[in-house]
């Protein structure tokens, strides 16, 4: 992984980890899928709803912000997805 997407990926740790009760259950992976980088989120069963927000509007937020961030510099599309 390229130092910018390791700066998506650490942004959208920073973002999730202080919106969560529960940040010790927060974990978030860059895969690459093709030349799309997925930002996947994983925590808690109760933080799903702080982070999703209501109506997606903080998903949609961290998806604004880390887009902007990684067009600032020639790189693979990133995409930020909730897991389960």
């Amino acid at each position: 992984m390229s130092e910018q997407q390791e700066d998506a990926v650490s942004l959208v740790q920073s973002i999730v980890t202080s919106l969560v009760d529960e940040p010790d259950q927060v974990k978030v992976e860059g895969l690459r899928d093709g030349d799309t980088l997925v930002v996947e989120i994983h925590v808690a069963p109760d933080d799903a709803g702080k982070v999703i927000g209501r109506q997606g509007r903080i998903i949609k937020a961290i998806r604004t912000l880390t887009r902007a961030a990684s067009s600032y510099v020639a790189g693979p599309r990133i995409e930020v997805e909730v897991m389960d």
